[in-house]
C-alpha cells in the first residue's frame, strides 16, 4: 500500500436534506501540495471539515496515519480588536514552542521584526503569515490551508503561494489547499481536485485547467478566454531565491 498521510474513500454527506458532498474520493501523500477548486458552495470547506473530524460524513471512510498531526489555518479567523495581544503571544497560545523555535519559524516565514507588534496592527498578508507560522509551530505531519490567500492583494497572494510551496520543500509535510482560483495556485500545487458535490476531475493543474467540467464550471464567465499559457522559468525558497526552471500552462478564470 502506498504510504499516505490521510485518505478519503466514497465519502457522502447532506445538510438540511441537500447533498453537499457525494462519493468523493482522495489521498494525500506526505511532500504532495493537494488543491481542492469549485465554485461557492460546492463543498470544499465542508469536505475539509470531514477531513478535519469536526463534523462526521454520513457515510464513507477516512484513514490517517497513526499519529497524524495537523496545522490548520482556516479560512477566516476573528480577533477581538479590543483584546491587548502581542504577535508573540498568539504565535504561543496553546503550542508547546519554545522561543528559539518560535524565533526560528517567524524567521523563515518573514514575521520575526512583527513578534512585538500588537496583533491588531498588522496587515493581511502578514496576518496569513503569522497562522501559518502557528500552523508550523505544530510540527505538523499536514497542513490545511482553507483559502489561505483571502483577504490579500494579488502581489501577496503570488508570494503567499510561493511560500507555501517553499514550506512544503524545507519541511516535507503534505498539504492539502483549498482555493477558488486555479491559476492563482498553478505554480504552487502537485494536484489538483475539481469539486462540485462531486469529483468533476482530478490531476496534474496543466490538465484539469483544461479538462471540459472545470471549463464548464469556471469557463464561460471568461468570454472564450479560459484557458492561456503561463510561463515561469523558475521557482523561489523561502527567502525568495531562485531554485530551479519550471513551465506550466494554466487557466485563468474570474468569478
Amino acid at each position: 500500500m502506498d504510504s499516505f498521510l490521510l485518505r478519503a474513500e466514497n465519502i457522502g454527506l447532506q445538510i438540511n436534506q441537500r447533498q453537499v458532498l457525494d462519493n468523493i474520493n482522495l489521498s494525500i501523500k506526505p511532500g504532495e501540495i493537494l488543491t481542492l477548486v469549485g465554485p461557492n458552495g460546492s463543498g470544499k470547506t465542508s469536505l475539509v471539515r470531514v477531513l478535519l473530524g469536526l463534523i462526521k460524513a454520513d457515510y464513507g471512510k477516512l484513514q490517517r496515519k497513526p499519529g497524524l498531526v495537523i496545522g490548520y489555518v482556516p479560512q477566516k479567523m476573528h480577533i477581538d480588536m479590543a483584546l491587548p495581544i502581542s504577535v508573540l503571544r498568539f504565535l504561543q497560545m496553546g503550542i508547546k514552542a519554545n522561543i528559539d523555535e518560535t524565533s526560528y519559524m517567524a524567521t523563515t516565514l518573514g514575521v520575526v521584526e512583527l513578534l512585538d507588534q500588537p496583533l491588531q496592527s498588522v496587515s493581511g498578508g502578514e496576518f496569513q503569515r503569522i497562522l501559518l507560522t502557528r500552523a508550523l509551530l505544530r510540527k505538523p505531519d499536514l497542513l490545511v490551508l482553507d483559502e489561505p490567500a483571502q483577504g490579500v492583494d494579488i502581489n501577496g497572494q503570488q508570494q503567499l503561494y510561493q511560500l507555501i510551496s517553499g514550506i512544503r520543500d524545507e519541511f516535507g509535510c503534505g498539504v492539502l489547499m483549498v482555493s477558488h482560483d486555479l491559476h492563482l495556485v498553478m505554480e504552487a500545487t502537485d494536484q489538483v481536485l475539481c469539486l462540485n458535490t462531486h469529483i468533476c476531475c482530478s490531476g496534474h493543474p496543466e490538465a484539469v485547467s483544461q479538462h471540459p467540467e472545470y471549463l464548464k464550471l469556471f469557463g464561460a464567465s471568461l468570454d472564450g478566454m479560459a484557458v492561456y499559457t503561463h510561463n515561469h522559468n523558475h521557482s523561489h525558497d523561502l527567502s525568495g531565491g531562485v531554485v530551479d526552471h519550471q513551465h506550466h500552462e494554466g487557466c485563468n478564470h474570474d468569478h
